[in-house]
Parts: C-alpha cells; structure tokens; sequence
C-alpha cells in the first residue's frame, strides 16, 4: 500500500489558504499513485493559538469549516484521484454543545471516520474524546487514529493495535516545545526559522536535533516496535504562533524502522510503501500474542486518580498561566 504523510506551515484561522495547501499535496500524492494521504493536527484551522480563543471564537472557527466548504471539496478531490485524506480541525458539537481536537480521514463517500483527541489539553474549552477510533479502509486494511499527545501514553497505542489496528495515523503539532523538561524538546529560535533560506544547515541541525527529530526517535518508533504496526507520522513545520514546529514526517514499518522521512526546513511531502508481509512475523506482533491479559488489571484501578492531562502538560508553568 502506497501512502504520504504531509508536513507543512498552516496559517491560524486562514482556513481557505491551508485548506488549498492540503489540496495541492493530495494531488501530487495521488499522481505518484498514493492510497491515502495523512496531514497534521489542526492543520486546517491552526493549532497553538486556539489556547488564545474564547469559546464562542473557536465555535465560529469550527463553524467557518462549512462555510469554506472544507469537507465536500475534499471529498471531491478525494473522488477525482481515488485517494484517503486525513486531515485535522477544530469540532463543534451542536447537539452536545461541545469543542474537540478532532481529526477526519475523508473519502469517496465523505468522511469515512473521525477521531476527537483523547488528551486534550490546549484550551479549557476543547473536551476529550472518550474513545478509540478503528476502521477498516476500503482495501480491507484495519486503520487507527491517535492525535498527537494520545501517541505519547503507551497505553492509547497498545489498545489501537489490540484493537486491529495495522496502520496508525498520527497527527501531531509537536517538537520545539516549551515542555517544562531540560531532556525533551524546547523552543527553536524564530530568527534560525526566519533565515532557514539564507542558512539551512543551521535550522535543518535544529530540526534533526534533540529539540525535534532525536526526541521523536526516544519514543515515535518504539510505539509501532512494540504493537507490530505501520507509523504515519505527520506533524506541522514553521510557525505555530510563538512556537516553532520542527516537521520530520515519516513513515515508520512494525520493526521500528524509518521507511521514508524528510527532514526538510518547510513545507514537504513523503511518500513510501507499507509492505504487510512485514508484519505477521514482526517482534511486536509476536509480543501481543504472549500477553497475559490476567495479570493487568491494577493498571486499571483508579484508586489513585490521574491527573488531567492539561495539569500534567503544563505543570511546569503557574497555576495562572496555565
């Protein structure tokens, strides 16, 4: 199965600039005979300023999604060129009254399936989703969806794949970010994005380096390693409000192996082939199949309440600005 994964820098809340971004690459995608095609979280509406919105602001953002159309002309396009788009965007919930991170992969037929983040923290007025998202793609392939922070709990990755699960997309708007810890990310200095044309080996370091791509490496890869599943990485690139994202969209096989990446300072698409003999004898898939499922029930006892994932991101900032 021939798929892209798609890296480029959106514009807050200029859907129709993004949204011809998402069209352009679907169709080079589809002209190198692409099945599917993943994009980044929010990619649509923007990302890290929502945390700025008022509710009724990111109502009418999330509104603005049906005024530019978005999802029947990507159903058009999907249909001209016989392709799966996933893409992210703000959700409102009329009937619920209610905001989600939330992330829809868009065929012939519409939106084949949409997954609200399980771990969302940017905004106190966005909610999380309370389940897994596990469908079968039109070629009979089983696909999860996993939004960004919901990759990082182990837990959210090994249901998916116990699931059925063969495929993951996962949609990220991360690296460069202030995360709290002085082992894992941290900014990028705008002034090395600003003059990433003048000096591409300075930016493209940044990006490669422990504030991007050798973060991602700590964890992205042991997440397909370990539940025998292909990765399709796809995160933003640029500015993302105040905070630079750092890219590094790739495809990852159930060995943990990078099948194609970019490591490019902008907008880029990367295409690979995910081959399925790889994944019956994969170490992963042996794994799950040595599960004592017995032995597991305390990590479900919730004697000891987690904390919400909002209060866990951004512990290390003042109650005040959190």
């Amino acid at each position: 199965m021939k798929v892209a994964t798609a890296q480029f820098e959106h514009r807050a809340n200029e859907i129709g600039y993004n949204l011809e971004l998402v069209k352009r690459f679907t169709t080079e995608a589809a002209n190198q005979g692409c099945e599917l095609i993943a994009f980044p979280e929010c990619c649509l509406t923007g990302y890290w300023h929502l945390r700025k919105l008022k509710r009724q602001d990111l109502i009418r953002l999330s509104e603005a999604l049906d005024k530019h159309n978005v999802f029947s002309d990507l159903q058009s396009v999907a249909t001209e060129h016989n392709i799966l788009i996933g893409v992210g965007h703000l959700e409102y919930d009329g009937e619920l009254d209610r905001l989600f991170n939330s992330y829809s992969l868009i065929g012939l037929d519409g939106v084949l399936c949409r997954h609200r983040k399980l771990h969302c923290f940017i905004s106190e007025h966005l909610e999380c989703g309370d389940q897994y998202t596990v469908f079968t793609l039109p070629n009979g392939r089983k696909c999860g969806i996993l939004i960004c922070y919901d990759n990082n709990l182990i837990e959210n990755v090994r249901a998916v794949a116990l699931a059925g699960a063969e495929i993951l997309i996962a949609p990220h708007q991360t690296g460069g970010c202030h995360s709290g810890s002085p082992h894992a990310m941290g900014l990028v200095d705008s002034e090395l994005w600003r003059n990433r044309k003048q000096f591409p080996e300075a930016i493209e370091a940044e990006l490669r380096g422990e504030k991007g791509r050798e973060w991602l490496m700590r964890w992205l890869p042991a997440r397909a390693h370990d539940n025998g599943l292909f990765l399709i990485f796809s995160n933003g690139i640029g500015r993302d409000d105040d905070e630079i994202r750092t890219g590094n969209s790739m495809l990852i096989d159930p060995y943990g192996r990078i099948i194609e990446e970019t490591c490019h300072a902008g907008d880029a698409v990367v295409i690979g082939d995910l081959n399925f003999a790889l994944q019956a004898t994969s170490t992963g898939r042996r794994w799950l199949r040595a599960r004592r499922p017995e032995l597991y029930g305390f990590l479900t006892d919730q004697a000891e309440r987690p904390q919400s994932t909002r209060d866990v991101r951004f512990e290390h900032l003042p109650k005040e600005e959190r």
